[in-house]
């Protein structure tokens, strides 16, 4: 029942309100958060059924703030702004169409060099089915695709095609070729909870940590003799480090790797391959083990764990949470107010939940399903499918 009415709140489709401007799109939970109403504790049912209403407002304001954007192809966040174009394949099922994301090459080069380059990768995949997205990036800089500023520009875009074009949150993938290639190394550790899979084609790993694919299948696709920058070689690398990590981890690390024989830079459309592979993933908003490893740029939450200053994260910090029956155990960097974010679909919260960090117990006790937790989930992210309805701040 409850997968149901979660279901019911990702497709809510509802008729927008006029006059409200794009900053209003965060103002629900300020306008709820002091009501006794939100605080009070809820029923399973009754925290479902929130999700279903609470949803309907924040899709409500999304689509008002943010639908001319998307009807211009254009997003603009902190400054930056990304233009995309896009194609749409198949028929939509009942829960949402896919949403493919599909980053070009190019980098430090000139603009008409990377346009060219967008404008191919527009063309160069097809999803059976999906809404399949190419954006351009904001810059031509070298690391074009892997800058802070790309981050939150997804997360809005993701959450705007979300509440607007009715896209399924748990089937949104990450592609991209050369220094787009490049970005998914980088970017899919860091936003791991926001995809099924991701593939790279024919990118250079950098520092790229390979600990958070944990729970993102992920594809890695070279030419055999792309030999700049020792390209093939370290993706054969990371191929074998993958290997290890799922020997040692059977749950998680599930990968592909093709280095193709021969084949140069270009793969002749070989690495196509890779599309039909990630489409047999659905994300799991609620794994019960979490691999967080902070990156240059840090992220102040990864699946259902949240710190209270993102700045104040070091590159290299990790943190591991497990989910054992009633117990949450939680090892490495766990800085002081981390927040666990919680649901039904992680733990029994009718019963109580213990916590632990590095084997000391610091919490055990029930904890109350609330509106509030609900709205602020939300108002942070529009992902229905990975809502917290109960939140636990540590000491």
């Amino acid at each position: 029942m409850l997968r149901s009415i979660v279901s019911a709140a990702i497709g809510l489709s509802l008729t927008p309100v006029s006059g409200l401007a794009p900053a209003q799109a965060q103002q629900p939970a300020e306008r709820h958060r002091s009501a006794p109403s939100e605080t009070r504790a809820l029923t399973r049912v009754e925290a479902a059924r929130a999700l279903v209403r609470i949803a309907a407002e924040r899709r409500q304001a999304i689509r008002v703030a943010y639908g001319p954007a998307i009807a211009a192809k254009t997003i603009t966040v902190g400054g930056k702004t990304m233009k995309w174009g896009d194609r749409t394949f198949g028929t939509a099922p009942a829960q949402g169409r896919s949403l493919w994301i599909s980053l070009h090459g190019g980098g430090n080069a000139p603009p008409e060099v990377n346009e060219g380059q967008w404008h191919n990768q527009i063309r160069l995949y097809q999803p059976a089915e999906g809404l399949y997205l190419a954006p351009r990036a904001p810059t031509d800089t070298w690391n074009l695709w892997h800058e802070p500023h790309i981050d939150p520009l997804l997360q809005r875009l993701i959450d705007a095609q979300v509440a607007i074009n009715g896209v399924d949150p748990d089937r949104v993938y990450l592609m991209g070729y050369s220094a787009g290639g490049d970005g998914v190394w980088q970017l899919a550790p860091r936003m791991a909870d926001r995809f099924a899979a991701a593939a790279m084609m024919a990118g250079h790993p950098g520092d790229a940590s390979l600990l958070p694919l944990r729970d993102l299948p992920f594809a890695i696709l070279m030419g055999g003799a792309d030999d700049a920058y020792d390209r093939n070689r370290l993706a054969a690398e990371k191929t074998a480090e993958l290997a290890r990590l799922h020997a040692a981890d059977p749950g998680g690390y599930v990968y592909l790797s093709r280095i193709y024989e021969g084949l140069p830079h270009w793969m002749n459309r070989r690495d196509a391959e890779a599309v039909p592979w990630m489409a047999r993933f659905t994300r799991d908003p609620w794994p019960r083990r979490i691999v967080w490893v902070q990156d240059d740029v840090t992220a102040d939450r990864f699946y259902w764990l949240r710190i209270p200053d993102a700045a104040a994260a070091k590159r290299g910090d990790r943190t591991d949470a497990t989910v054992d029956g009633q117990t949450i155990a939680l090892t490495g960097t766990v800085p002081a107010g981390m927040t666990l974010r919680l649901s039904d679909r992680l733990i029994d919260l009718d019963r109580p939940v213990r916590v632990t960090v590095d084997g000391r117990q610091v919490f055990s006790g029930r904890v109350p399903r609330t509106a509030a937790a609900i709205r602020a989930s939300l108002t942070e992210r529009f992902d229905p499918a990975s809502a917290a309805t109960a939140t636990l701040t540590l000491p």
